[in-house]
């Protein structure tokens, strides 16, 4: 494979394209109150390539929107989810769907994806993604956690980190943070050490009242950029905007 190319969909949602084998990550194509994305779609629906796979981190909404992805019309591509968390996809009348716990792997087409440990408010997975000479490894929304210390150890070469960097936090009573913040994405950047990092996960908004009330958020690219800048120099940040590809050409052997 020569060619890995990425596009932001919308949040965490990302197309991961190894070299015409896309993969889609974290599918969001509705929206409703208290759940608002804060930036276009980048690749509509019905403009989505055929894919060789779809890649859910865990079970939300914003991250695994099945209600609006049935409408993706080949039911036969496969899904890799959380362990326990299947039945939305076959609900929604997807074929095939693959449950992982932390370092299980499987085959979608010639993509080996492989889970890796995550913490959210709810169970979770993060994966690592290889085809060729590439590696992916995509945070969906998890807290930096020792556990990720393992991904560096078993994937020692990771060519792209897809990393949440909006420091979700549910307040204020409980008042407890669910999501990277740009600081915590980029200590994550200096353990991966990944060639280019891209951040995701920064725009989305609960709406005025939830947002004044419920939560707060800590990240922005630019924060995220400079933060990494500092804490893991030899990684190259990338801001995407929804729709913009980016291509990264295969190294050397």
């Amino acid at each position: 494979m020569n060619r890995l190319t990425i596009t932001r969909v919308v949040h965490a949602s990302v197309l991961i394209d190894f070299d015409g084998n896309p993969i889609l990550t974290d599918p969001w194509y509705s929206e409703r109150p208290g759940f608002h994305p804060g930036e276009p779609v980048g690749i509509a629906l019905d403009a989505l390539p055929r894919l060789t796979g779809v890649v859910v981190s865990h079970g939300h909404y914003d991250h695994y929107d099945m209600e609006a992805f049935k409408a993706y019309p080949d039911k036969t591509v496969p899904f890799v989810v959380k362990q326990g968390t299947a039945r939305p996809a076959l609900r929604a009348g997807f074929k095939t769907v693959s449950e992982l716990e932390p370092w299980e792997s499987v085959a979608l087409g010639p993509v080996q994806v492989t889970a890796a440990p995550a913490k959210h408010g709810v169970p979770e997975n993060t994966y690592i993604l290889q085809a060729g000479r590439f590696t992916v490894y995509f945070g969906g929304d998890t807290l930096l956690i020792p556990e990720l210390k393992e991904v560096a150890m078993r994937f020692p070469h990771i060519d792209v980190a897809l990393l949440s960097i909006n420091g979700l936090t549910i307040r204020p009573l409980l008042n407890r943070q669910v999501v990277m913040s740009a600081q915590d994405a980029a200590v994550l950047c200096g353990i991966l050490r990944p060639q280019v990092a891209i951040p995701m996960h920064y725009a989305f908004s609960g709406g005025w009242l939830r947002d004044q009330l419920m939560l707060k958020y800590n990240g922005t690219p630019e924060e995220f950029a400079q933060a990494t800048a500092r804490q893991a120099p030899e990684t190259r940040v990338q801001i995407l905007k929804p729709g913009e590809p980016f291509h990264l050409p295969a190294h050397s052997p």
